[in-house]
């Protein structure tokens, strides 16, 4: 499970960052000023080998994190017609990080995706039967998700790669406009589907003892249990505006306003709670780390 080469008791921890202008590439800066890690960011290019190796020898770190990564904005639409831009930073970027971090006998976190999966016969909405880390992913709808699915085969090769799969991010922050919970408030009209999530406030400092721990391999980084988008909006009108309104509709209404299908999925997070049994279900994480510091209205 472990990957012995680095992080060391002996030696105090340095943490490379990859992702610097990203969401998540910046709340993992924040944790580590908080945390007191030293950390820096990556200034290479993730498909440009030499700039990759320039930053290993400058920064020396016990291990590296990756938060970079193309998404599309303002969503994975964008990938369907950026499909070259695309490869290169979630294919070739990643798999080059990764080979060149395992030269180093270093440890590379890797954010990566949930949104490989689909609900299917043996995995049925409602059943609470969630995808493991072994199942091969069967979601291919997206461009997006493809290339995504396509990583995460060849990096199962890398023994050295610790690999994160985050789902519908969501965040205490309500005013960022890549949080899961902004983007359904502010759209037209929502699906109603229940969803295995990720709370990054949870989550975040769970990677990084992660790192420390030298965990390796596949992990479903969400919370256990699902959460549906009509879920989500009650709690919002609830704690945050009570006037919010929102009006649903289905899978094939939507299909005619976005380009790629949507993944929607239920991932089994148990192997994650067995290591961290402290670990909140979605709707525990959500109104502890998300809609009770941003109370607003009288509350449930």
């Amino acid at each position: 499970m472990g990957f012995p080469a680095n992080g060391s008791s002996d030696k105090p921890l340095k943490f490379l960052i990859y992702g610097r202008t990203g969401w998540i590439g910046g709340l993992l800066g924040k944790l580590c000023e908080s945390q007191g890690i030293d950390y820096e960011y990556g200034s290479g290019r993730l498909e440009n080998r030499i700039s990759l190796e320039s930053d290993l020898a400058n920064v020396k770190p016990t291990h590296v994190f990756n938060a970079a990564g193309v998404t599309g904005r303002p969503n994975v639409d964008w990938c369907e017609s950026h499909k070259v831009e695309t490869i290169r930073t979630n294919v070739v970027g990643t798999l080059t990080l990764a080979d060149v971090c395992r030269d180093k006998g270093l440890i590379l976190i890797n954010y990566a995706t949930g949104c490989i999966f689909e609900y299917d016969e043996a995995h049925q909405i409602g059943t609470g039967i969630g995808f493991k880390e072994e199942d091969t992913p069967n979601f291919i709808g997206s461009f997006y998700s493809k290339t995504k699915a396509m990583v995460e085969e060849l990096l199962k090769n890398y023994e050295n790669v610790c690999t994160l799969r985050v789902r519908m991010p969501i965040s205490s922050d309500l005013a960022n406009p890549r949080n899961f919970i902004t983007k359904i408030t502010r759209y037209d009209k929502v699906v109603n589907i229940p969803n295995s999530m990720t709370i990054l406030d949870e989550l975040l400092p769970i990677s990084i003892e992660m790192g420390k721990r030298n965990l390796t391999g596949i992990w479903n980084f969400t919370n256990p249990g699902v959460v549906s988008h009509n879920e989500i909006l009650e709690m919002y009108r609830d704690y945050i505006d009570p006037n919010f309104t929102w009006k649903n509709f289905n899978l094939e209404e939507q299909a005619k306003v976005i380009v790629a299908p949507r993944s929607n999925n239920e991932l089994d997070a148990s192997k994650l709670k067995t290591e961290f049994p402290e670990l909140l279900s979605i709707k525990e994480s959500l109104i502890k780390y998300v809609f009770e510091p941003n109370k607003k209205t009288g509350g449930a």
